[in-house]
């Protein structure tokens, strides 16, 4: 496991006693860090501990801009982003292992457009989109629950050039990702938002809400993945049609069962790699909850596209005095990594 340095600890330690939310930024960060600190082929981060890292992720930045409209600022090599605007990166000195990490709100896709773009693709240089999110070469959503290949989810600037300006996300996240050497070069790009009528694979932006899950007659997998060790309250079912025809309540278990809800639990990004802690096939209305003490929890719907499945559930983030005991029927499975 990759440490975080020394430092970023105390900082985290120092700044969380502020408010609850920079507690949950600091969290965030941190596992954010650990991430892109591993080895990974797609991505290496190195240039980690040239900035503030709790600039990345600020949970109280949409209410402090929500006036300022368009939206613009310099990106950083490693960055995150939750507003649409206009960004532009200049390499003052090589610049080899960057990324940025796009998020919307869960009913948003992402588009990000090209408006100038100046690298040496001859000479080394890359730019390029990913479909979803990449953390030490596990990726959301996972190859299972998105309807692309894992290569087709690149566009790579440097293979298509500018005959393609803009790039549509098929979900609430997107990364781009890149390398340039010559000091001076760069690009600019716009990103806005567009709504999703069915959202399907979600990274929730924040440690608590209430959400459902609705996948009409497609032959689909779902998931929503919550960033935190949370409790997680599903107050409805639905598998089959609303008007009465549900499914047949199984006998046993829901194995054989084309139409299901999973929840899992992992340290990882891709939930085709969690910990499956428990699955729901049968239709109910009532409250069953689980607390989830993995630093990644996702709520999963695999859909067989017969039928209108629908899932309604509420998370919350675990209190540290809630990590320390397990209230669930079954083995712990993880432990908090903070």
């Amino acid at each position: 496991m990759p440490k975080i340095s020394a430092a970023e600890r105390t900082s985290c330690r120092d700044k969380a006693s502020m408010s609850r939310n920079f507690k949950l930024q600091c969290h965030f960060i941190l596992i954010l860090l650990t991430a892109l600190r591993g080895e990974s082929r797609y991505l290496e981060v190195q240039e980690a501990a040239d900035y503030d890292p709790f600039l990345l992720f600020g949970a109280n930045l949409k209410r402090d801009l929500a006036g300022e409209q368009p939206y613009r600022r310099a990106l950083r090599c490693l960055d995150m982003l939750s507003l649409p605007g206009q960004f532009t990166f200049t390499a003052d000195r090589p610049q080899l292992h960057c990324a940025v990490f796009f998020i919307g709100e869960p009913e948003e896709f992402i588009t990000i457009h090209y408006d100038l773009v100046s690298i040496d693709c001859q000479g080394g240089d890359f730019l390029k989109v990913f479909d979803g999110w990449i953390l030490k070469g596990e990726k959301f959503p996972s190859s299972q629950d998105h309807p692309l290949p894992t290569m087709k989810r690149y566009t790579d600037f440097c293979e298509s050039g500018l005959t393609r300006r803009s790039v549509r996300s098929s979900q609430n996240v997107a990364m781009v990702f890149f390398r340039i050497h010559e000091p001076g070069n760069g690009f600019t790009l716009t990103t806005k938002t567009n709504p999703n009528l069915f959202p399907c694979n979600v990274i929730s932006q924040t440690p608590s809400g209430r959400f459902t899950l609705v996948v009409p007659h497609q032959q689909k997998n779902c998931s929503f993945s919550i960033i935190y060790p949370v409790a997680i309250r599903i107050s409805d079912l639905a598998l089959g049609h609303w008007h009465g025809l549900q499914l047949k309540k199984p006998a046993a278990s829901c194995g054989g069962t084309d139409d299901f809800v999973e929840l899992l639990g992992g340290p990882g990004l891709d939930p085709s790699k969690m910990m499956p802690l428990a699955d729901l096939c049968s239709p109910f209305h009532g409250p069953a909850q689980m607390k989830i003490s993995c630093d990644n929890a996702v709520v999963r719907m695999v859909s067989s596209g017969k039928h209108i499945n629908r899932v309604t559930f509420e998370y919350r983030q675990l209190e540290p005095f809630e990590l320390e005991t397990n209230g669930n029927s079954i083995p712990e499975f993880c432990l908090s990594s903070l």
